[in-house]
This record gives structure tokens, sequence and C-alpha cells, in this order.
């Protein structure tokens, strides 16, 4: 691990300050992925701004038609919500699957977002919710939130504060996990808002991504075998020594056949 300068800002204020300084400072929020990185030397931060000292950040709520979900709030408190479980239990059973109880307990829905990894669970959710991705500079849709490899919309010195998820009428996640990491080899989220039906895929592609073929199919009639035969093409998809681009084109129809049964439960 390289050496950096640590900062604890009193103020979501102060953190987007520092943040905006350095363009190799990071934030940090559950470690989870960051101090990984920086052990193996993958990532060299001159500056860590550590946003765990920050107050309100963690908030689970219930508005309306929409739970919002504070960026700091850990992957087991959203699983453990009572009020996620009775709004959105699709979300609340999502993030009960991500990694270990370690993991659970210190990472956080902020920074798996901001992080984008590839095969991270919650930006499926983000995206077939479409969820808004709030921040300390205004807000992000989450159809143009999610960029490419560990990329967001994200500007300098900008930080989430929150995600505000619709409610579904019904939705469902299931992924095919790496059963050493349980991170989404490929990870399909179905859901249908008053806004229609999306599907969101997670593990297969560069960063979560959305399949219209079935979100079409789907809205004519909401059941597993209007998705069976929806293919989808192997081009720029993740092939590693996990799988190859070709299985996790086929993972992704079995696993949104799956969601959808789910949903339907």
């Amino acid at each position: 691990m390289h050496a950096f300068n640590y900062h604890r800002p009193s103020s979501l204020a102060d953190a987007a300050t520092l943040a905006g300084k350095s363009a190799d400072a990071k934030l940090l929020a559950g470690g989870q992925s960051l101090v990984q990185a920086m052990k193996l030397r993958l990532a060299s931060p001159t500056d860590i701004i550590d946003l765990g000292t920050l107050k309100g950040l963690d908030a689970i709520k219930v508005s309306g038609s929409a739970v919002e979900v504070g960026a700091m709030a850990r992957h087991a408190e959203v699983a453990n919500s009572a009020d996620v479980k009775k709004a959105i239990p699709a979300l609340a059973m999502l993030a009960g699957s991500i990694g270990d109880r370690q993991v659970r307990n210190m990472g956080t829905l902020g920074g798996s977002l901001a992080n984008s990894d590839p095969a991270a669970d919650y930006p499926a959710a983000v995206l077939a919710l479409g969820a808004t991705v709030i921040t300390n500079k205004g807000k992000h849709e989450a159809d143009k939130f999610f960029k490419g490899l560990y990329e967001t919309a994200l500007g300098k010195g900008e930080v989430i504060t929150a995600v505000s998820f619709p409610v579904a009428k019904r939705a469902a996640y299931v992924k095919f996990k790496n059963p050493a990491s349980r991170f989404a080899i490929v990870g399909v989220f179905v859901a249908e808002t008053s806004n229609g039906v999306r599907v969101a895929v997670t593990g297969a592609g560069a960063c979560a991504f959305r399949v219209p073929e079935m979100e079409k199919a789907l809205a004519a009639k909401f059941a597993p075998e209007s998705v069976a035969n929806v293919k989808v093409k192997a081009d720029n998809l993740n092939s590693d020594l996990h799988a190859s681009a070709e299985y996790r084109a086929h993972l992704i129809t079995v696993m949104a056949k799956r969601a959808v049964e789910a949903a339907l439960k």
C-alpha cells in the first residue's frame, strides 16, 4: 500500500471540497473495494476522505411511492429494514445476497454505486427500478449514471448522498454467483413499476445494462416464457476464467426467466 493523506471531514461540504482539490483523491465509504485495491497496489490515491463520521447519510425512509436509502446505509441495514422488505422486497433480498457478513456489515450503497464494479449487485437494482441517484450537486437518472468499467456520471467533488427507488408492483433479482466472492457472474433484476417493465443485467458487461428486447416482451406478457427465447449477443460481454462471453450471454436468458418466475410468486 502506498502512502496517502487521511482526512476526516466534519461535514458533507468539507468532504466535497477535499475531494475536489485533487484528481487522485478518493472517498472512503465502507472500504470493501477501495481498501482491497490499495492493498494490492491497484489503486494509489494521494488522499483518502473518510465519510464514516458524517451524520445523516445512512437513513432509510419511505415517502409516498418511493424508498429513499442513504448512501452510507450498510448492505445489512438495507437487507434487514422492515420498510424496505415491505415496500421493495426484491431490494432487501438483493442486499442480503451481497458478499458475506463482513462485507454486508461494512459495505455501503453509495460506495457500491460510485465504484461501479462490473459484477456489483446494486447497479442492477438502480437500473431496473429506474432509481434516482441523489448527490450534493443534484440528481442523476439511472439510465445516465453508469458509463462503463468503474466509470459513472459523478463529477469532481460530487458525493452520493442517497438513492430514491420507486416502489415496484413486482420485482425480483436472481444471480449466478461466484461461489467464493459471491459477486454476480451474471445477475438479472426484473421490475415492473408505474413506468413500465425494466430488465437490468450485472456481471455480464463492463457495467450494468438494460435488455430492451426482454422489456418489450414482458410488457406484452409478464411471464417466464416471454423471455425464454430472447437471446443476448455475446459481443462485448465479459470473458474470464469464471465464464466465457458466450456462457454469460446464455446465463442472462436463464437468470431473466428465473427472475420473472420469482417476481410472480
